[in-house]
């Protein structure tokens, strides 16, 4: 299919107070060291970064 321009769509990004950030950050601060859900969290913050940048 040349020049044609098919996309999936962009994914929402769900926004988060600034009360809600800082008390996850407290939470993560809180796990014990190694805690897997540290890496998955990081892995989450690529993905809202993609779907941000697919706008």
């Amino acid at each position: 299919m040349a020049g044609s321009d098919t996309r999936a769509p962009c994914p929402p990004v769900v926004g988060y107070t600034a009360e809600d950030q800082a008390r996850a950050a407290d939470e993560v601060d809180a796990l014990p060291e190694g805690a897997v859900i540290v890496r998955m969290l990081g892995d989450y913050a690529v993905l809202r970064d993609q779907a941000r940048a697919c706008r």
